[in-house]
């Protein structure tokens, strides 16, 4: 990583190291080349990340991710089909999914959902993509990982059809949707991925969700390389950024850190590792 991209030691303070380790819920290490990886593995220790979970988004970047989870012993991944390639998806790639679930270095479905937003694939096609890769997540026992934008109301009644198959649950990461989408989410026992939009000036909404969340169903992710928290926006993000997702987190929570992190710790564990 070039010298530009390090963690400054001068206008920006110092990302802290926390007592408490953390889990990198979802980033997409794929999206760096090899000696930016290897620095961001060792930066992403020195600030206490464990164990990273590197997400698959479309059929192009399912193999590089297992190639990924065998490259360092802390590195997992998953595999899924992102709503913006929800147009690639048919009973091959399924199939793929399905086999590649088996290793058990994949931890979830995912990334899937629907993004209204930017519309890249027919909303149609995003729901019955969507509603096939819950129905593939149950029927392989594992949770998954959604993403939502600006399609909360769809998103809703998908979950509502799929939620008592999906015995594992998942994670609506990178969350921005509104109450009544979080409430439900919550009340179904799915978990909410907070990340370095909580720090942005303009997120009131995102920390309003963040104040009714349960702690106990709350996980910590950066969405590296997007979405670098304050005080590092404008730089490509990355895991060891995290530690500044968390003190945001805990500040609206009105929590010590160390104690929102021994907790959200033992979130990330439940929902992905099998730990309780």
């Amino acid at each position: 990583m070039s010298e530009k991209y390090r963690m400054s030691k001068s206008k920006r303070r110092e990302v802290p190291r926390f007592d408490t380790p953390l889990i990198e819920t979802h980033c997409h290490l794929d999206y760096l080349d090899a000696d930016d990886l290897a620095d961001t593995l060792t930066q992403s220790a020195a600030v206490g990340i464990e164990r990273i979970i590197t997400i698959a988004v479309s059929p192009s970047n399912f193999e590089r991710v297992m190639e990924l989870t065998r490259t360092a012993s802390n590195i997992w991944g998953t595999q899924g089909v992102h709503p913006h390639e929800a147009a690639s998806y048919d009973d091959q790639v399924e199939l793929a999914i399905r086999n590649r679930a088996a290793d058990p270095r994949i931890l979830a479905v995912g990334e899937i959902g629907l993004d209204y937003h930017y519309d890249h694939a027919d909303r149609a096609v995003q729901r019955k993509v969507f509603e096939r890769q819950l129905q593939l997540a149950a029927e392989l026992d594992m949770p998954v990982v959604i993403h939502t934008r600006e399609a909360d109301e769809d998103t809703l009644s998908i979950l509502h059809e799929f939620s008592p198959v999906l015995k594992r649950k998942g994670v609506l990461h990178s969350f921005t949707s509104g109450l009544a989408l979080a409430e439900y989410c919550l009340s179904e026992g799915f978990t909410l991925g907070f990340n370095g939009i909580a720090t942005f000036n303009s997120a009131d909404n995102v920390r309003e969700v963040i104040a009714a969340t349960p702690v106990e169903q709350i996980l910590l992710e950066t969405d590296a390389p997007y979405l670098t928290p304050v005080p590092y926006r404008g730089r490509p993000n990355a895991p060891f950024y995290l530690p500044l997702v968390a003190e945001k987190v805990a500040q609206v929570k009105q929590l010590n850190v160390e104690t929102l992190l021994a907790q959200v710790y033992r979130n990330s564990m439940a929902q992905f590792f099998g730990a309780a």
